[in-house]
């Protein structure tokens, strides 16, 4: 019989969209690619439909990470100890990233996809720093054969050459070649973005060049900005809104030492603002600027960053933003003598900085976010019987507060099972794991770490 799509059955539904609400006990059917319908006892009038028992799972929107640099999964770990200088020197300016074949690309950002999947996330967006076309497209392969929805956001190398104040070199034009050969349509899983230096990172009229391309492009344009001691003075922000540059095509990231005024200018601009809340408090960027966006009208998205030093899921970052966020306002309130009450932000905000406004800043809220007919089927299912989420009070909480990686049962992106029974469909892991050991040791063999993280490839 074919497969006409699926239905969820007897789950407990987190929408996300706002006519819909949460569901305590009710089904999602999935026509195609998309859902077709959202309701407690639905009763099918055609046959061809997988029926999948949700009993006991909550479903919820695929989680959305807006900042991620996928092809560093090929070394995890080696960065638990690093700063941001020290991160910079291992993976960039000369370090390993600038070892990299076009082989060992294409296996770093399967892999890294891969994980993104297996942890609930269904979207991405791949901050890429390539080194050739070659390069540039085995990244693309990577996405493509995994599965994933995903922005791939192209810069340039990491070399010192680009990545400095004085810099007038302008991202290549291979731009160009890679809109026409890969997205030529925007109605695919994966889509174009402009990975650009910035004003902290380049000359000013590098970024003025770069964002015009971007736009020429109609391509989302993400930069690192406002974070560490390196953009603290900057106001960079200030000189983008002064330059009438502002826009809801620029996702900025991190932002952590931003002046108030600037948050605000983001805000109404409508730009968005990716905070990497455990990265950035490990490595010395700044405080997370969760709660700074949202007080001036920002809701802001999250990413892992950097998966060299903690592992590729989104529940940790919402725990993180969470928290960090509540123990700066709860500071000030003891600094006070008083004692917090409601606290400031909530379970369900972190939810939506992972789901709805993940994908409002990826462009891409007209198709994924939340669940609602005629949306994109990119949802999970999360298995709550394990010790670690049973029994649950509150759904919301469950999935913000409690679960983790392991939980995730089932993965869907654009109405296609690619994780079921907590097992990825279709994956050759053995092939996985062995290119992916033969690109770490090649890496190994051509680029020897810091001395305190040496010890890795002794």
């Amino acid at each position: 019989m074919h497969n006409e799509g699926y239905m969820l059955k007897n789950g407990t539904v987190l929408t996300l969209e706002s006519s819909l609400g949460s569901l305590k006990r009710a089904d999602v059917v999935i026509r195609g690619n998309r859902i077709e319908q959202i309701a407690p006892d639905i009763q099918l009038h055609a046959g061809g439909y997988e029926i999948i028992d949700a009993s006991g799972m909550i479903i919820l929107p695929g989680l959305v990470d807006t900042h991620r640099h996928v092809w560093e999964s090929l070394v995890r770990t080696a960065g638990t100890n690093w700063s941001l200088p020290v991160y910079l020197q291992n993976l960039y300016y000369g370090g390993l990233g600038s070892k990299l074949r076009p082989q060992d690309s294409y296996i770093a950002n399967l892999l890294g996809s891969l994980e993104a999947l297996h942890s609930g996330v269904t979207t991405l967006l791949d901050w890429s720093m390539p080194y050739s076309p070659e390069h540039t497209d085995a990244l693309i392969r990577g996405l493509q054969e995994s599965g994933i929805r995903a922005v791939f956001a192209v810069g340039v190398n990491g070399e010192t050459e680009y990545w400095n104040r004085d810099s007038k070199l302008v991202i290549s034009d291979d731009v160009y070649r890679v809109k026409k050969q890969y997205f030529a349509s925007d109605d695919q899983l994966l889509t174009m973005g402009l990975a650009i230096r910035g004003p902290e990172f380049s000359h000013w009229d590098t970024t003025v060049k770069e964002i015009g391309i971007a736009r020429e492009l109609n391509a989302i344009c993400s930069m690192h900005i406002g974070f560490g001691n390196w953009g603290a003075q900057d106001r960079s922000v200030t000189r983008l809104y002064e330059a009438g540059l502002l826009g809801s095509d620029l996702n900025m990231v991190h932002g952590n030492k931003m002046a108030t005024d600037e948050y605000k200018m983001l805000a109404d601009a409508g730009a968005s603002l990716s905070v990497t809340p455990e990265v950035e408090m490990m490595m010395g960027h700044g405080y997370p600027a969760t709660g700074f966006f949202l007080e001036q009208g920002g809701i802001p998205s999250l990413g892992v960053d950097v998966v060299t030093s903690t592992a590729g899921d989104l529940f940790a970052q919402m725990k993180f933003a969470l928290q960090a966020e509540r123990a700066r306002v709860n500071e000030q309130i003891l600094a006070e003598g008083q004692m917090p009450g409601e606290l400031n932000v909530l379970a369900g905000q972190a939810l939506e900085f992972a789901t709805t406004a993940g994908a409002r800043a990826l462009r891409l809220d007209d198709r994924i976010g939340r669940l609602k007919p005629g949306h994109a089927a990119d949802l999970i299912m999360l298995r709550t019987d394990e010790l670690n989420l049973f029994p649950v009070i509150d759904p919301v909480g469950a999935v913000v507060q409690f679960a983790n990686a392991s939980n995730v049962d089932t993965v869907f992106v654009a109405g296609r099972p690619v994780k079921r029974h907590g097992k990825l469909v279709g994956v050759d892991m053995e092939r996985i794991r062995r290119l992916a050991q033969e690109s770490r040791d090649y890496l190994a063999s051509q680029y020897t770490l810091s001395d305190a993280d040496r010890v890795l490839y002794s």
